[in-house]
């Protein structure tokens, strides 16, 4: 039997990749993973914005074929994800961003790498073949973004990601209470030049390099806007997955806005609570054009490494081709707002809510 073969075998639903992270993680790494700021409203709004919309099917369409395959910058990929960029994806698997862009060239996602993730940002590119993003923290000078942005693109990632909702390291009490020296805490060194990031950086950034631009962290259609008078190629709309601000909105209740704003002019990305295919089906039809995962990719990278990432992909494809089948819609391009009504939430929103069938306690 193969990996993947393997793989299938074992994980049937997508709550079971969280029942094995859960079981293979120390604590440490647990609450790092699941963790918000605070008191984890944020968190929890992601969920909640989510649960608070349903769908309007239509019925009476052939749906005996289906496509969930999206366009990203050229290059057809296998659905509209990408993986998040992650903080020391080696916590969680010992080949971090390399085992993350092996997995995601295998199924043909794109991956985003964070600035601080281990291995190196040309290790990472070399170890999978699919389409990747690389994300910076900012800790230095201008000299220190071009650098980085001359080297990712020799590594050839597709394009280039600032992370702008940072400016202050937010409270995570989880760790906190631990007393834990997080391994990665090293690298907050230099935070004085994350927390002096301007616009002025953005405007400079577009005139020197060619890479398409994507700004990660926007939460209002003003900050929408401004970004596309920079120039920015995508507006990543995200809240850290709720581990910045406080009692920041969902970020699903802020992405129509955001859609709004940017008017086609740009690109729009959004994370933050995406857990199912039907959490896909729904960011896409109120307008993103990329719906991009993290802590569930996560759960699957310390289950079972490459073949359990590739094994997630494979239940979300089998979700989404579900949902659009049930929808009546054959394809991405025609889903719209149309197909999504407000509704009340019928459970109680948390970072495991979406998987009503998840009883860590209970050892299933």
């Amino acid at each position: 039997m193969t990996l993947a073969n393997a793989a299938d075998e074992r994980f049937l639903n997508l709550h079971e990749f969280v029942k094995e992270a859960k079981l293979k993680l120390n604590a440490y790494h647990w609450d790092y993973l699941i963790g918000g700021a605070e008191t984890e409203t944020t968190l929890k709004r992601n969920r909640m914005a989510l649960d608070s919309v349903a769908f309007r099917p239509r019925v009476l369409v052939d749906v005996s074929r289906l496509d969930a395959t999206h366009d990203f910058f050229g290059q057809k990929i296998r659905l509209p994800i990408a993986f998040a960029p992650v903080g020391s994806l080696q916590s969680f698997d010992a080949g971090g961003g390399a085992t993350v862009a092996q997995a995601a060239g295998e199924f043909g996602v794109p991956m985003i790498l964070s600035s601080v993730s281990a291995p190196s940002l040309e290790v990472t590119a070399q170890a999978g073949t699919g389409p990747k993003i690389f994300q910076l923290y900012v800790r230095g000078d201008d000299g220190f973004i071009d650098d980085y942005a001359y080297r990712a693109a020799d590594a050839g990632y597709n394009a280039f990601c600032i992370t702008v909702d940072t400016a202050v390291m937010s409270r995570r009490e989880r760790d906190i209470a631990k007393r834990w020296r997080k391994p990665w805490q090293a690298d907050n060194t230099g935070m004085d030049s994350q927390a002096a990031l301007n616009w002025g950086h953005i405007e400079r950034f577009k005139a020197k390099h060619k890479a398409p631009l994507i700004i990660k962290g926007i939460a209002t259609r003003e900050d929408a806007e401004r970004a596309v008078a920079a120039g920015v190629d995508v507006v990543y709309v995200s809240n850290h997955g709720g581990r910045q601000l406080d009692h920041g909105r969902g970020s699903f209740e802020v992405l129509p806005e955001v859609v709004d704003a940017v008017a086609g002019r740009a690109k729009v990305y959004v994370d933050g609570g995406f857990s199912r295919g039907s959490d896909i089906l729904k960011g896409i039809a109120m307008g993103a054009d990329l719906v991009v995962l993290g802590r569930l990719y996560v759960y699957a990278l310390a289950a079972d490494g490459v073949p359990g990432i590739v094994r997630m992909c494979e239940i979300l494809e089998h979700e989404m081709h579900e949902v659009m089948g049930l929808m009546g819609v054959t394809k991405l391009a025609a889903l719209d707002r149309t197909y999504l009504h407000p509704a009340a939430p019928v459970v109680e929103p948390g970072v495991h809510s979406a998987f009503p069938h998840l009883r860590l306690s209970e050892g299933y």
